[in-house]
């Protein structure tokens, strides 16, 4: 591994040139394998290796540093140059809200490796070391936050060329490092998957101009322009406009700012060192009149898989389900964030953990995550069995600067129970028993460290703890503040951990370790009940959340879950079927009004559209799900709280019930070999076409409902059978291939 001799605004320039070995024939095969503490992009005769961008993402770099591998079998010639490009990024950029940067080292270096085979069967091995060379390149500044500067009139192709004279540039030293800390890449790259054309010029009432590209994206723009050298123009990045101005605030102290200067000639821009969150770009310093044609927004993220769609008669609806896609999209960027755009940007795990379902329908984001679970098994391995806040866990680092709200670090529920549901989650979706044996010891681990914080009457509730975060009823500047007591929320979440933890065991046939869990699962069940539920069923704090939690996770008899599930109707009604629950409550809300016998009361709060709801958002002009049901005000003005971001999917979780109620595909076995076709309309949609590419094959659905006839067609792949489950009629076996079935419903 090597850095530059000269720091070169942390953006430095290697290369070495090289003759290939003689006398051996043709190349048959190049690979080069490729990392960096910071961004790596490489070149070999002026051609990038890759469409890939901001390599090697973000890891526990402490304990893992992955390494990228091309082909490049067909670039090579006699005389050959390898260059590489660094930047910063997570390596060196600044992370989280402190200011700071700089967690995992003090410079920049590359690792490469190219092995060459020839026709005869040689092999030429050429690796990084200290005879390259070192030097500027155009970027000035570069940070994920903040954004980076490019000055055009540095730019100069030849120093990936064979023959670069080289003036100005100098050696490199080698840095020390654990190679067994190298890996590969498990889980996709981060590429392009899409651009976007200006949609509108605005002028501001200052007078700036602004760029709206119509969708809240993550990546940046392509820009291409000419003018005299030395001109800069500058870009900065928003998701909102307030009171007509582009809305920063909520970027807190991320500046989210591009900066080109001219070359004066023609030159074409594009910051691949850092990327933004924003709808909007102010752009000033443009050489002449603005030509929208010149400027193109590029959307980056990990290379998803499609694999579920849906669509309703509702446009308020779709446009919703669009949105938690979008949503998605910007921030699966390598790691699964809470947002993309403010100094924060960080593998929040009880995000995903509320998020995991809806994913895993949407893209197949079985290896995505996959590769995030190593890191979660690694910080939770040296941190004594807890599983952080985020992950990779930079906040370890900033103890000083924690909120001092947060406690002292230790478990906390949902957020630290994605160590559980996440793995349980893919297993389900997939069928991916490996991802049960690779996580066991870490899904067991948490249970165990969970156990160890219960209180003497088997609740727990004796640490810091999230809650229901972002009550809509608790205060901006306190969104802990719910009104679901914090033990009922993490005993509950306790339980669910256990229960599964207990089912892995038996899949897994670890029989000692299924009774130890199903003992801690059992142990928590009546303790819960014990402190929490009334003989009734009147669970502590009589709130939305703690009954959903109750119902869905199974923590009453049947009497008690009844009483619950008209208690809750009850509430969502007495809130106008607005939205009443936080983070913890909030996945699971419609699922236990459907469980209990109130679909209609769980249509009723999906499409309600006052604020809190899912749907305000959509006629607030919103493109991607928000952190806050009202991150912007009916008045068009941004939340007054300092936490607000409008890119944040864990409020789209209930996409999950959406595709399995609504649409009607859930999985009857694991991995959806055999599927359960169950739709059920209400709400007042009349049509539904639902589909995803399971590993067998494609699923798919589509109802319509006319006159009270609901019609339904349902399609199942070779090797998949079903049940099929309508309202009003017995259960149906299905076979693979087309089945069209009708009920008549009785309307309400």
């Amino acid at each position: 591994m090597i850095a530059a001799d000269s720091a070169f605004d942390g953006a430095p320039l290697f290369r070495s040139e090289f003759d290939l070995d003689e006398g051996h024939g043709s190349v048959s095969r190049a690979s080069l394998r490729l990392t960096a503490r910071g961004l790596v992009e490489a070149w070999i005769n002026g051609h990038p290796v890759s469409q890939d961008v901001l390599t090697p993402g973000w890891s526990s770099y402490e304990w893992r540093l992955r390494y990228a591998t091309y082909d490049v079998t067909e670039l090579l010639e006699s005389t050959t140059t390898l260059g590489l490009a660094l930047g910063k990024g997570w390596f060196g950029g600044r992370l989280g809200w402190t200011g700071r940067g700089w967690f995992y080292g003090s410079e920049v270096a590359a690792l490469a490796q190219l092995e060459i085979e020839f026709a005869d069967g040689h092999h030429q091995l050429v690796t990084t070391n200290d005879k390259w060379t070192s030097g500027p390149s155009a970027v000035l500044a570069n940070d994920l936050y903040d954004g980076e500067t490019i000055d055009a009139r540095l730019s100069d192709d030849d120093w990936k060329l064979p023959g670069f004279a080289g003036d100005g540039w100098v050696g490199v030293h080698t840095v020390e490092f654990d190679s067994s800390t190298l890996a590969p890449y498990i889980g996709p790259h981060v590429i392009r998957w899409n651009t976007l054309p200006v949609a509108d010029i605005i002028s501001t009432p200052s007078g700036k101009t602004v760029l709206d590209f119509g969708q809240n994206l993550v990546g940046w723009l392509r820009v291409r322009v000419s003018g005299p050298a030395g001109t800069e123009i500058t870009v900065r990045h928003a998701e909102v406009l307030e009171h007509g101005e582009l809305g920063t605030r909520p970027l807190r102290t991320a500046q989210a700012t591009d900066r080109f200067i001219l070359s004066g000639g023609e030159d074409e821009f594009e910051p691949t060192f850092t990327f933004h969150g924003f709808r909007y770009a102010e752009i000033s310093g443009w050489p002449g009149e603005f030509d929208s044609s010149a400027v193109t927004a590029v959307a980056v993220g990990s290379a998803l898989k499609r694999i579920g769609t849906m669509t309703t008669s509702d446009p308020l609806l779709d446009k919703f389900h669009e949105n938690v896609v979008w949503g998605m999209r910007g921030n699966f960027v390598d790691v699964p964030t809470d947002c993309p755009q403010r100094d924060e940007r960080l593998g929040w795990t009880g995000d995903i953990a509320a998020f995991a379902p809806t994913a895993a329908f949407l893209f197949d984001v079985d290896s995505f995550l996959s590769d995030w679970l190593v890191d979660l098994d690694l910080e939770q391995s040296h941190h004594d069995g807890v599983v952080g806040f985020v992950i990779p866990d930079i906040l370890k680092y900033t103890d000083r600067e924690r909120p001092t709200e947060f406690g002292p670090v230790s478990s906390t529920a949902i957020w630290s129970d994605a160590a559980v549901w996440v793995p349980w989650t893919l297993y389900q979706a997939y069928g991916d028993r490996e991802v049960l044996e690779r996580q066991f010891g870490s899904m067991a681990s948490h249970v165990r460290r969970v156990k160890s914080l219960l209180s003497d009457s088997g609740v727990w509730d004796g640490n810091f703890q999230f809650g229901d975060w972002l009550d809509p009823d608790a205060p901006p500047e306190d969104p802990a503040r719910a009104k679901a007591d914090k033990g009922v929320v993490a005993t509950a979440a306790a339980y669910r951990s256990a229960r599964i933890v207990a089912d892995v065991a038996a899949i897994l046939g670890r029989e000692d370790e299924h009774a130890e869990f199903d003992a801690i699962a059992a142990a928590l069940h009546r303790s819960f009940n014990d402190e929490y539920v009334s003989a009734e069923g009147v669970v502590k704090s009589d709130c939305t959340t703690v009954y959903s939690l109750a119902i869905v996770f199974g923590l009453l008899n049947a009497e008690q879950e009844a009483f619950a599930g008209r208690r809750l109707a009850e509430l969502a009604e007495q809130a106008g079927y607005r939205i009443s629950t936080g983070f913890a409550g909030t996945p699971f809300i419609t699922d236990a009004l459907t469980k209990t016998g109130h679909v209609d009361a769980a249509y009723r709060l999906l499409l309600e559209r006052e604020c809190p709801s899912w749907l305000y958002p959509v006629t607030m002009g919103a493109t991607t799900v928000w952190e806050r049901w009202d991150s912007m005000l009916p008045d068009g003005t941004i939340n007054p709280g300092e936490m607000t971001s409008f890119n944040h999917y864990a409020l789209g979780a209930v996409a999950d019930w959406m595709h399995r109620v609504v649409g009607g595909i859930a999985p009857l076995t694991p991995g959806y070999a055999s599927v359960l076709i169950a739709p059920q309309p209400g709400g007042g949609l009349t049509e539904a076409d639902t589909a995803l590419e399971t590993p067998h094959g494609r699923v798919s659905v589509h109802w319509k409902l006319v006159d009270g006839t609901l019609t339904v067609e349902a399609e199942l792949p070779e090797g998949v059978d079903g049940v099929l489950r309508l309202p009003g009629a017995d259960d149906r076996r299905l076979s693979p291939g087309t089945v069209v079935a009708s009920t008549e419903l009785r309307m309400a």
